[in-house]
């Protein structure tokens, strides 16, 4: 992506609001704002879904893919990807056959039944240009959407895997190779348990 830079998902954050849903249709609605992008005909949809499944709520969305499926079956090659990364559409180029739609691992492209073609995640290709963060993004307010280096994701990750281990909820049996031992509940380092 953009100098390295990704959308990475905390599931456990999400709370299914939708703000990256109506943030994503106002980006990509003629006007921009949110008071009068609902109005406009046709009605700008979203590129992303929160999907539920199995007690978390599940944002989807475009993966823009190294050797992206769209883009091969795409017979007028509306589809392509960017040498930033993101798999772009040329809007009057496609002719809404749907055969992209079917060859997504993901199930993250849509059709634009009022435009007639089809409509997925462009990573606010044009925001992400003029140094700004994708809509979606912008809009979390749980901060499950997060824009930013691989690094800084997997930095949360592993806060999140500390805490688990100094708590003794790893939720998993981990390996036989390591074994964490959690604190006792801080007496070793002057807290008082009463």
């Amino acid at each position: 992506m953009p100098d390295g830079l990704i959308i990475y998902v905390d599931i456990e954050r999400c709370l299914g609001c939708l703000s990256c849903y109506f943030a994503c249709a106002t980006e990509h609605s003629l006007t921009k704002t949110t008071y009068t992008a609902p109005y406009e005909v046709p009605t700008p949809i979203s590129r992303i879904r929160v999907v539920p499944a199995l007690g978390y709520n599940v944002p989807i969305r475009c993966m823009h893919c190294e050797k992206p499926p769209c883009v091969e079956v795409c017979p007028t090659e509306a589809l392509y990807k960017v040498a930033e990364g993101p798999v772009l559409l040329r809007e009057d180029l496609c002719i809404g056959c749907k055969g992209c739609i079917l060859a997504c691992p993901y199930g993250a492209i849509s059709l634009d039944l009022g435009k007639k073609v089809i409509a997925k995640c462009d990573f606010c290709v044009d925001r992400v240009r003029k140094g700004l963060t994708p809509a979606c993004v912008e809009a979390c307010p749980t901060g499950a959407l997060r824009y930013g280096r691989v690094e800084e994701a997997l930095y949360e990750l592993r806060k999140r895997k500390a805490k688990e281990f100094a708590t003794g909820l790893t939720g998993t049996s981990g390996s036989d190779a390591v074994l964490y031992i959690p604190p006792s509940g801080g007496e070793e380092h002057g807290c008082n348990s009463h």
